[in-house]
């Protein structure tokens, strides 16, 4: 029985074999789907469930507890992972009641076909007592769904905060333990769900000002038992001024000339004391380069020309960045081709919603020469003047 506070129980599951979340999202090390019990004096609610894959040992859990009755079902947030078990636990507790929102209990009964009978709608700010222990409700929404909110349990300083600071990890700790490890699974979740709204995560972070938290209890991931850990991480993460001095390269090469622009512009930044990292599209774990993508300060995407076009792994890369729209200031493009291009229209087109300043392209056709590493040293010249602005160099 894993124990947060006096009558408050994380219930959830570890799902160490999952790979790709959304059949998108690379899982290295797994993920979780946590969810908590919270016994009150006269009261017990259940905050989430589970993927409806993992319902089983959801179940298994409640049993081994004892839970013979719930009175509610919180729903944070109407994505399955947390909510595809509802239907079964109303089967397995018929008087309970699903507690949500109006616009999460919408989305649950398109998702899942609940009944609107099944509900209790609350706002924000509003309170639901169990007895001995109660619980607030704090619209959270865009963390990263529109729905979202979390729950403030005040006896015991826990914030349930749903996805919001979540890492997709599976461990046999409770709590974090490896604070690095943590972070850096933390920051690759920011990034690939949470930083397209990062404007509303700075308002809801403000939300959360005043409050006395001493856990954070996420929906996937360990329980943070010192909470400045990720409060501070996400405050650095959402701040518009606030990029690494670094340049990320993500590139494809075919017939090496590519690769040569590439390895020479890491090289000439490295001499400038720009930090760089260089990112093969054909081999990396898209979650790693969402991680840099998080504060670099620039991104220099390196392509060949495919007939006339980008090659696809630059178009695909071009099109999550423009999904994900990372703060990054400012960005380039460098490349080769045979006997035409238009792999540059095609790509700044495709990346409209980063909000960036674009380097004047550098291209060669065939092999680069001389001329071309010449552009190159001073695209270099260029990406530390700016970085020297951001006063980050």
């Amino acid at each position: 029985m894993r124990t947060l506070a006096n009558n408050v129980y994380e219930v959830g599951v570890q799902d160490w074999d999952r790979r790709l979340f959304d059949e998108l999202i690379p899982l290295p090390d797994g993920t979780s789907y946590n969810a908590y019990l919270v016994k009150g004096s006269q009261k017990t609610a259940l905050l989430d469930t589970v993927d409806p894959a993992k319902t089983q040992i959801l179940v298994a859990h409640l049993v081994r507890i004892g839970v013979d009755h719930l009175d509610y079902i919180i729903s944070h947030h109407a994505e399955q992972d947390h909510s595809g078990s509802i239907p079964d636990m109303l089967l397995m507790y018929p008087d309970a009641k699903v507690v949500t929102n109006p616009k999460c209990k919408s989305m649950l009964i398109d998702h899942l076909h609940l009944e609107d009978d099944r509900f209790l709608e609350v706002e924000d700010g509003q309170t639901l007592s169990l007895g001995d222990k109660t619980l607030r409700f704090i619209y959270t929404p865009w963390v990263h769904w529109p729905e979202t909110m979390s729950t403030w349990l005040a006896e015991d300083n826990i914030l349930f905060s749903c996805d919001f600071f979540g890492s997709h990890q599976a461990t046999g700790s409770l709590y974090v333990e490896d604070e690095s490890k943590v972070l850096e699974a933390a920051k690759r979740y920011y990034g690939e769900i949470m930083m397209p709204f990062r404007s509303s995560i700075r308002g809801n972070l403000k939300k959360l000002e005043g409050l006395d938290i001493k856990m954070i209890a996420p929906s996937h991931g360990p329980v943070y038992n010192r909470p400045s850990l990720i409060l501070e991480a996400y405050q650095d993460w959402v701040d518009e001024a606030k990029v690494a001095n670094k340049v990320i390269v993500p590139y494809v090469s075919m017939h090496e000339s590519t690769r040569k622009m590439v390895e020479y512009l890491v090289d000439v930044l490295m001499d400038r004391g720009v930090g760089v990292q260089q990112v093969n599209l054909t081999t990396v774990d898209l979650g790693e380069l969402v991680i840099e993508l998080v504060d670099a300060a620039t991104v220099i995407l390196g392509c060949p020309t495919v007939l006339i076009g980008a090659h696809p792994s630059a178009v695909y890369c071009a099109a999550l960045m423009n999904a994900l729209r990372p703060k990054t200031k400012h960005i380039g493009i460098i490349g080769s081709y045979g006997w035409g291009s238009k792999m540059v229209e095609q790509l700044t087109g495709l990346i409209s919603n980063v909000k960036a300043e674009m380097f004047e392209p550098v291209l060669c056709k065939g092999l680069p020469k001389e001329e071309t590493y010449s552009a190159i040293d001073q695209l270099a010249d260029n990406i530390l003047a700016k970085h020297k602005d951001l006063g980050i160099v």
